[in-house]
């Protein structure tokens, strides 16, 4: 058996960054690892420069997403000022970006998922310096604000955290029902579940794939690729 934090997560707009080449970008439809170990280090207090502790968050904690509502695509078409390219400048922040003074107009397009529920399942490593009581702690009451990829996309609901043990990922979500401020929002009598590679799912697996979330450094936002397995199933009719 293990530990699993488990919460929900909802709001308005939600982003959660896939991979973005120029001017274009476009959300996956479930959360990132990188969105989700970024939200638990808010709670945490840990900031983006703190290399170490968020090498040992990241080492840590392994994933699984249920999608309760898949919600639906908005695509949002705006300008954005940037700086020229320049041989051997580059610009890891924002700010340095606009503190170079030199800046041209774009524009630039990013997708949202609107009205999109989730549940969150995280195991925690038995040798994990950050421990699943002080983490579950924390979510109900975070050093930093959270956001659901974007600071532009507040939660519109409490995590509503608890500690389930179990022996899979099925074992969990058998036994966390979606709450009742979500339930009017659910309209599809088919559920996705995704679960990453290494962390017993409990299901047979319809398909892998690849995505690359898993952080390398969020200073210079570097990811590297991991595996998730997904499935569906068929919600139970109430009673």
């Amino acid at each position: 058996m293990a530990n699993f934090i488990v919460f929900q997560l909802y709001g308005p707009m939600a982003a959660w960054g896939d991979i973005a080449v120029g001017e274009y970008r476009p959300s996956f439809a479930h959360p990132s690892k990188s969105a989700i170990l970024g939200l638990i280090a808010a709670a945490l207090g840990i900031r983006r420069d703190e290399h170490e502790r968020q090498r040992s968050l990241a080492k840590g904690c392994s994933l699984a997403v249920r999608i309760d509502a898949m919600g639906v695509l908005l695509r949002d078409y705006h300008t954005a000022q940037v700086p020229p390219s320049k041989k051997g400048k580059k610009h890891y922040t924002r700010r340095s970006e606009l503190a170079s003074g030199d800046l041209n107009t774009i524009l630039s397009t990013r997708d949202y998922r609107c009205d999109a529920a989730y549940t969150v399942a995280l195991r925690i490593a038995q040798d994990s310096p950050f421990k699943a009581e002080d983490i579950c702690a924390k979510l109900s009451s975070p050093d930093f604000t959270f956001y659901l990829g974007r600071k532009s996309c507040p939660l519109a609901l409490p995590l509503k955290p608890r500690i389930t043990k179990a022996a899979n990922v099925k074992q969990v979500f058998d036994k966390v029902q979606v709450s009742d401020d979500l339930q009017k929002i659910l309209s599809s009598p088919i559920i996705g579940i995704y679960w990453e590679e290494g962390v017993e799912g409990g299901y047979d697996s319809d398909h892998v794939v690849t995505r690359r979330d898993e952080p390398i450094s969020r200073t210079r936002w570097q990811f590297t690729e991991r595996r998730e397995h997904y499935t569906s199933i068929r919600k139970e009719a109430p009673k």
